[in-house]
């Protein structure tokens, strides 16, 4: 299992316990530009496809530019009511922050609940639907 290096700031916590990520979770993987992460699912028992599909209890998302985000709509509507989209994207670009994806989830009808560095390159923020909304 991977973890952020300690060295770097961080917890030291596997990443998918950070995540949420529990065995026999539907999940789907999009543009995650980490190529290990899919078999770090599979290693835990979830079941994961690399193409959006109904019905996710988690589905992570790429992003590299602000312009894609309000995809994020069209994403909710693939997870289930108490589901989650892990909006994950490079760190430390202007172009791109935490503040886009915030902004551009509240516009989908998503809040943002959590945020952790997914790796040493990419942070990631946890969006739900609002609690009255599911």
């Amino acid at each position: 299992m991977r973890a952020v290096g300690p060295d770097a700031g961080y917890s030291g916590k596997p990443l998918l316990d950070k995540l949420g990520v529990k065995p026999r979770m539907r999940v789907a993987v999009v543009g995650v530009p980490d190529p290990g992460f899919v078999e770090e699912l599979l290693d835990r028992g979830v079941d994961v496809s690399t193409r959006r599909r109904a019905r996710c209890d988690l589905l992570f998302v790429g992003y590299d530019r602000a312009d894609k985000l309000p995809t994020l709509r069209t994403h909710r509507e693939f997870i289930v009511p108490d589901g989650a989209i892990w909006a994950v994207w490079p760190k430390g670009r202007k172009e791109l922050t935490e503040n886009h994806v915030r902004d551009a989830a509240i516009e989908a009808g998503l809040v943002d609940v959590k945020v952790v560095a997914f790796s040493e390159t990419l942070s990631a923020l946890k969006l739900v639907r609002r609690t009255a909304d599911r």
